[in-house]
Order: structure tokens, then sequence, then C-alpha cells
């Protein structure tokens, strides 16, 4: 089977690109208004995030529990669980702050848009893909940030609960709340263009994502991140993501799921959202240079999650 490169994946290495060049345009400093824009962009995504949630398919979702409950489960509990466990070797300030972006990664919440078209693809439970896939983004909200509390501060990093919850509030659940108290206005309007607001969702992300690693490469952060990091970072990525892809399929055989449910568990409990994660990741960690190191494994699982996924996800249409 031919794997394409993701579209996506291939303007995040152009937007690092970009800011490895031209880092001037997103420091603080810079007369462009960047992070105002960011913050805009942030409400807005979650905004039409609400305008897509369909309270009806939301409430005959939950008839499914024991499927929600492992994937919620995989996303929030196993996930963290497995990273937490190398904790305890950490013995440099350097390698506290790579296990903090891994762990960070671990906290995400799953991702809706790709989780729900590779279980399409894969033939598997479509409405309780829908149905996780979006209950995770709302979750995440809550569980994200408790999970960094109990670490962030060892990293030397301003975590606020106070501060960072009123811009959780204000920047994404009261523009989601609108978005589903509007839903029924402007439902129809939000799928019918919603490969655009995709696109949308897609430009604000690559707008975090530099302002990110401008920022980083202007303070000169990455020096110590050598090809070798880069690669045993790659490794650790892809170890993490297979040994809960395999833990899922256990626990879900154990379950004894059908075929389509253990597809679904699978692949929405394997998924990290790029898009809360860089969302997160402004607001739990404001305007600090080692930002771009946080983001790191959740760009290089993204990669990843997405060519495997594709190829399982091709080979099981073919059932």
């Amino acid at each position: 089977m031919k794997v394409k490169i993701d579209k996506f994946v291939l303007s995040i290495i152009v937007v690092i690109a970009i800011a490895y060049f031209f880092p001037t345009w997103g420091i603080p400093q810079s007369p462009i208004p960047i992070n105002t824009i960011s913050t805009i962009g942030i409400s807005l995504i979650f905004f039409f995030y609400g305008l897509k949630l369909s309270p009806d398919k939301l409430k005959s979702g939950l008839k499914n529990w024991k499927l929600h409950l492992l994937v919620q489960a995989s996303t929030f509990i196993i996930f963290p669980l497995i990273v937490l466990v190398f904790h305890p070797f950490l013995r440099t300030q350097e390698q506290e702050v790579m296990w903090l972006a891994f762990f960070f990664l671990a906290t995400l919440p799953s991702t809706v848009s790709s989780s729900v078209v590779m279980v399409s693809i894969a033939k598997g439970n479509v409405p309780a893909a829908i149905f996780n896939a979006s209950i995770s983004g709302i979750i995440g909200i809550a569980i994200t940030p408790l999970w960094m509390g109990l670490f962030v501060d060892s990293a030397q990093t301003d975590f606020d609960f106070t501060e960072i919850y009123t811009k959780l509030i204000v920047q994404i659940i009261l523009p989601v709340v609108v978005g589903i108290f509007l839903q029924r206005f402007l439902g129809k309007f939000a799928n019918k263009y919603s490969s655009t607001l995709t696109l949308f969702d897609k430009s604000v992300i690559l707008l975090i994502i530099y302002k990110s690693f401008a920022q980083s490469f202007y303070e000169d952060i990455f020096s110590g991140v050598s090809l070798l990091d880069l690669i045993l970072m790659f490794i650790a990525v892809l170890i993490l993501f297979f040994l809960v892809f395999f833990v899922t399929r256990f626990v879900a055989e154990k379950l004894k799921f059908n075929k389509e449910d253990q597809i679904t568990a699978q692949f929405c409990g394997t998924k990290k959202s790029l898009v809360h994660g860089t969302v997160f990741s402004k607001i739990l960690f404001g305007n600090t240079a080692a930002i771009g190191i946080v983001l790191l494994p959740l760009m290089l699982f993204h990669a990843i999650q997405i060519v495997i996924i594709s190829f399982i996800a091709a080979k099981l249409a073919k059932r």
C-alpha cells in the first residue's frame, strides 16, 4: 500500500522552517499581534466545535457505556500512567522538561476529525467514534490541567489554577456553550461548510505552532536538542503509541467487544489532539520559551498516528 504524506504534517514542517528563519515575527515584541490573533482564533475554533455538537447524538451515544469508558480511560488514564512510570528515573533539569513534554502529550484529549474519518474507513462504529471524540475534548478541558498541575511546578513554569481555568472558561468553555446553544440555528451552516471550518482550525493551529517555535528559536532553546535526541524522541513516541494501541485491544477483547467497537476503541483511544495540545500549551505555559520543546513529542505523535492508523484503516477496510 502506498502511504500518502499528510498535507497538514507538511504544513507544520514548513511553518517550523519559517519560524527558524524568521523568528522575530513571533516574539512578544513583534509589531504583528500574533498572540491576539491566535487567542481570538482559539475561541472561534471552539465556537464552531460547539456548533457541530448535536445534543441528540450525544444523548443517544451514552448507551454504549463500556466502549466509552474504555476510550476515555485509555485517553486520560492509561496514557498518563505509562509516562508516569518513568518519572522516578529523572536526574537532570533537561530530562524533566522532556518528560514533562511527553506527559503533556499523554494527558491530552483525543482528536475529533481524524478519529471519526479513520473509524469510518475501517468500518468501525462511527456514531460511537463521534460521541467519544467529541466528549473527549470536553473532558480534557478539566482533566489535562489537573494532570499537569501535579508536575508542572517542578519545571519552574508559572502555573496558576485560577488564571488557567479563567482562560479555559473564557477562551474555550464559553464559546463551546454558545456554539451548542446556537446549534439548532447554525448547525446546518457548520456542517455545510465543515471543510472550510477545518481549514480555519488548521490555520490557527499553524499560527500557534509558528509563535511557539519562533520564540524557542529566538531564545536558542533548541541548542541542547541534538539529532540523537530527536531520534530517541521519535522511538519513544512510537513505543508509547503501540503500547496504548495493544493495551486497548487487549481490554476490548476481554470485554468481548465486536469488531466494530474494537476498532473504535483502538482508533479513538490512541489518538491525541494537536488542536487541543497547541491551545492548551498556550494557556498552560504562556509565553515561556520552552513551549517549543513541550510541543515536539505531540507533533511527532500527530504525524505517526496519522500514518500508522491510515495504514491499519486501509487494511481493515478490505475485510
